[in-house]
């Protein structure tokens, strides 16, 4: 298996604004175990085998729960993720599928109760990077396995991006 496209090569500007947005969301003030929930479930949902294995592996460093990380697709089913938690993964679906969904408004509600406007405006920005960034990895085929595992002496999208 080989990429289709090298893309951070033939396209640095665009990674850079990429990186830029994942430093913003580093700062914004949302939990990092809240952000490593919703990265790895849209990677889940939209089949982004690169995007799982660099998630599971950070949230993981960081702390998370294997019965977590293993159940997180069936989230609706388990009791492990707390409301704020659950609200957030809601949200991540109805925007990961938002041809399909139309981000109903009874999700929205459940998140905005959770959340206050610039939380819900930051977590709805980590959903669009994440989709972002699945379709980057899935469409120019990025291989998996080949993430590294960094220090977590900084936050997981403070990181230089290797994607």
């Amino acid at each position: 298996m080989k990429p289709r496209v090298e893309y951070p090569k033939v396209a640095p500007g665009a990674l850079a604004a990429m990186g830029g947005l994942e430093r913003y969301l580093a700062d914004c003030g949302l939990d990092a175990s809240l952000l490593d929930l919703v990265r790895l479930r849209a990677s889940q949902m939209n089949g982004c085998a690169y995007c799982i294995d660099i998630h599971a592996k950070d949230a993981r460093a960081s702390g998370e729960s294997e019965q977590r990380l293993y159940a997180l697709s069936a989230w609706h089913e388990t009791p492990f993720y707390n409301a704020r938690e659950r609200a957030a993964l809601a949200w991540t679906e109805a925007l990961t599928l938002i041809a399909d969904s139309h981000a109903p408004d009874e999700v929205y509600e459940s998140v905005r109760q959770q959340f206050s406007e610039k939380e819900l405006a930051d977590l709805t920005l980590a959903i669009v990077a994440i989709n972002g960034w699945n379709r980057l990895a899935i469409g120019f085929r990025t291989i998996p396995g080949t993430y590294p595992l960094k220090s977590h002496a900084m936050p997981n999208a403070a990181r230089p991006v290797t994607r």
